[in-house]
């Protein structure tokens, strides 16, 4: 792969002078996919010569065509890279015929205006040498299966974006990343996945170029280097992506693998869901991290309005710097119902949406509304430079509505940020990676669903806090309590404090049922002993949740002896003045 990838790359350099660096991928990437699309329909093409020719009517022509080859697209031109670049004369004039000639379900060409960059090259002499250099490529499937397409994809954009400066994280998850989240989604199915004749649909709302919707395939049907849970079954791909080149990517992709093209949909996810009313049996994304929803905003705020208790977002709204939490809630209600048979989601986030926010703030509520309703499954922290554009801590949360018995009212931490392998070359900032090993690991702690050092099981009600506010009496110059008309103190606003007491303080298990009585033990225990006149002012109690995960794998280690410190400090020290000398000499 990395040898393909450097030979595509390589054809970039017909392109130096008239074009940026930016520039390159608007013109290598289409003609990847094109060069694609062309192996894809060679073994099909008099099939197609065929039926075209006999059938006037463009619906039925693509419905037999389907049947005929089981290809969901077709083109009507006699045009492949070989008789294009046997006509050097025109080819700027068929090149654009052969692009035109795709039926209705590729659509992506003019998503990199590709017209316009065909111009750019004939005007430029550089047309005919990157197509004859693209036709010395073969991309049919029986020479690049669609896994390792994918791959050649991934590398490609990474390297375009290298060249621009731009970030290649958010056009693509690296794939041993995918792989972990949908072994992890797939855990506990698999007996389920492996029977004959099983139908699964998977969605992605921030598909980008497709890689996770493309492993969870592999996933089921296994590839040509890895035998899958079951080549027979049937695995639908949903996905929905706003940047136009990687939507182009991604249908691309999803056709040649012959999933139906009309899955893969052009359009900002948070703004307008293009599959409302639709559930999946899995979910699968990596939304952008930190990224305000500003241009979102009012279509976000007119659908809550709208829908009401149908909301794509139950359990609130988050700061608008941050978008996560909005994914993380569509997920949440894109799982198929429990009376159909539940679903699972898989969403990679920073680690903000575990912690941020005081009790009743919006990603507060969000965690209360996702807790309560028993939807968190497990949460999965991933070791840092995982990906291109980041070194930051991720986690991998995992949902389930409609959890196996064991499973059911608790939550699995799982420490996996040690699980990893050195890559012997940085990409990007990526510079670990899972490997199989890893996973398989991750996956069986998963499984085992057990206390152990990287593995911690909670009770929801573990997450839950309540904010009490603890109030003292005003006093005046000579120190004398000051009361209201009813004789009650008055507070100091300068010594009021608030305190937070996790629902299980004094070994509670019954929650926020016994809110009062767990309050009332506190503050007993805990507030009056130091400040005997202080009071709760019960009006301003207010329920928050939390996910301390860090703190939960905190290992404590215990500073080295002074005597150690001194000897290794008296060495230096001795070091230091025998260098002195020798320079006094």
């Amino acid at each position: 792969m990395s040898s393909l990838g450097s030979f595509v790359w390589q054809i970039a350099d017909q392109l130096r002078g008239p074009f940026k660096p930016h520039q390159y991928g608007d013109v290598i990437l289409p003609m990847t996919i094109l060069r694609r699309l062309d192996g894809i329909l060679e073994p099909h093409r008099d099939a197609i010569a065929e039926i075209v020719d006999s059938t006037d009517n463009a619906e039925l022509r693509d419905v037999r065509i389907r049947q005929r080859t089981g290809l969901g697209f077709h083109n009507s031109t006699a045009w492949t890279f070989s008789r294009l670049v046997a006509d050097p004369q025109g080819l700027k004039a068929n090149l654009i015929d052969y692009i035109a000639g795709f039926s209705r379900a590729i659509d992506v060409f003019e998503r990199f205006k590709f017209e316009e960059q065909v111009a750019a090259m004939d005007e430029s002499n550089r047309l005919l040498l990157v197509v004859q250099r693209f036709a010395e490529v073969d991309l049919s499937p029986a020479a690049l299966p669609n896994a390792k397409m994918g791959d050649l994809f991934e590398e490609l954009i990474r390297k375009f974006a290298e060249a621009s400066n731009e970030t290649a994280g958010e056009h693509f998850t690296p794939r041993d990343a995918i792989r972990l989240i949908v072994d992890l989604l797939f855990a506990g199915d698999d007996k389920a996945l492996a029977v004959p004749g099983t139908v699964r649909s998977v969605y992605d709302p921030t598909a980008g170029t497709g890689g996770m919707l493309s492993v969870a395939d592999e996933h089921l049907k296994g590839t040509p280097e890895h035998p899958g849970l079951n080549p027979a079954a049937s695995l639908k791909l949903y996905g929905q992506e706003i940047n136009p080149q990687s939507y182009a990517i991604c249908k691309s992709d999803m056709i040649a693998k012959g999933q139906d093209a009309t899955n893969i949909r052009l359009g900002d996810t948070l703004s307008k869901d293009l599959f409302a009313g639709q559930t999946f049996d899995y979910c699968l994304s990596n939304p952008p991290y930190g990224v305000d929803w500003k241009a979102s905003q009012a279509a976000i705020k007119q659908h809550v309005q709208d829908a009401g208790d149908r909301s794509r977002f139950p359990g609130g709204l988050p700061p608008i710097s941050d978008g996560q939490m909005l994914f993380l809630q569509h997920l949440a209600t894109k799982m198929r119902p429990v009376q159909d048979g539940g679903g699972r989601a898989g969403i990679v986030l920073n680690g903000s949406p575990l912690f941020t926010g005081a009790a009743e703030s919006g990603p507060s509520e969000i965690r209360r509304w996702l807790l309560e309703n028993d939807l968190v499954d497990a949460i999965v922290a991933l070791p840092t430079n995982m990906f291109y554009n980041t070194g930051i801590a991720t986690y991998v949360w995992l949902l389930d509505n409609a959890k196996p018995a064991e499973r059911i009212g608790t939550v699995q931490l799982i420490d996996a940020s040690g699980f990893w392998t050195k890559m012997r070359k940085n990409l990007g900032q990526k510079n670990r990676e899972v490997s199989a090993e890893d996973r398989a690991e991750i996956v069986r702690l998963y499984d085992a669903h057990a206390e152990a050092k990287h593995s911690k099981i909670f009770p929801t009600s573990a997450f839950g806090y309540w904010t009490i506010t603890v109030e003292r009496p005003l006093r005046d110059e000579n120190g004398d309590i000051v009361t209201d008309r009813k004789g009650k103190p008055k507070p100091d606003a300068k010594l009021r404090d608030t305190e937070n007491i996790p629902f299980t303080w004094g070994g509670n298990i019954a929650g926020a049922d016994w809110r009062d009585e767990v309050i009332r033990k506190y503050v007993d225990n805990e507030v009056l002993p130091h400040v005997p006149d202080a009071w709760i002012d019960e009006a301003k109690t207010k329920v928050g949740y939390e996910i301390p995960f860090t703190r939960h794998f905190y290992e404590y280690v215990p500073p080295r002896p002074l005597e150690v410190i001194d000897a290794e400090l008296n060495e230096l020290v001795a070091e230091i003045m025998e260098l002195l000398r020798e320079v006094e000499q």
